[in-house]
């Protein structure tokens, strides 16, 4: 998710064109909290994730489910349209993607770069400071972060950023030692 690629496919027109009406609006900002909190959600349920990805949910089915979420979750009427239009079209598969792009295409405007960051565990705000501040440096431009936990990494972080790659992973270091000694051996 890089702000240096141009977005394209499905999920880049949806993405598009909610970023054009979020613009006309004066509501990028909002609009990009209440896709925050959809990719929150999705990553802390398992269910959500299942209705979202299974073609098995009728579009009525999709629809009241998720707008149950996204009136929980206090949406603005625009995601909400938005949302219900990607139900009807049946591209609800494609939402996260949607997502993603309407990120970079935020990004891009702002002049940002965005860095996904995987870590073993959750980052404490200071970290993500820090980790802001060190990509800042080295890339010259702001750079948002989008943090993701996968406990597989058993500590340490990737962070991608664009084309490239940092992998500073336990699991990495651990998987390159464990192929050393293979080969001395």
């Amino acid at each position: 998710m890089s702000s240096d690629h141009p977005v394209s496919g499905v999920a880049g027109r949806y993405a598009t064109a909610l970023f054009e009406l979020a613009e006309a609006q004066g509501a990028l900002d909002a609009v990009a909290g209440d896709l925050e909190s959809i990719v929150k959600m999705l990553n802390e349920s398992s269910d959500l994730t299942r209705l979202v990805r299974s073609p098995i949910f009728s579009a009525e089915e999709q629809s009241r489910a998720f707008g149950a979420v996204l009136d929980k979750a206090g949406a603005s009427g625009l995601v909400k349209n938005f949302v219900g239009l990607v139900i009807r079209n049946r591209r609800l598969f494609a939402l996260p993607g949607m997502i993603g792009a309407y990120t970079t295409l935020l990004a891009q405007k702002r002049g940002e770069m965005t860095a996904d960051v995987l870590s073993a565990h959750p980052l404490q705000a200071a970290q993500i400071d820090s980790l802001k501040a060190a990509l800042k440096a080295a890339t010259g431009r702001d750079v948002r972060i989008v943090t993701k936990v996968d406990a597989a990494l058993l500590g340490g972080l990737v962070v991608t950023v664009g084309s490239r790659m940092i992998d500073s992973s336990l699991r990495t270091k651990l998987n390159s030692l464990k192929i050393a000694m293979k080969e001395a051996s």
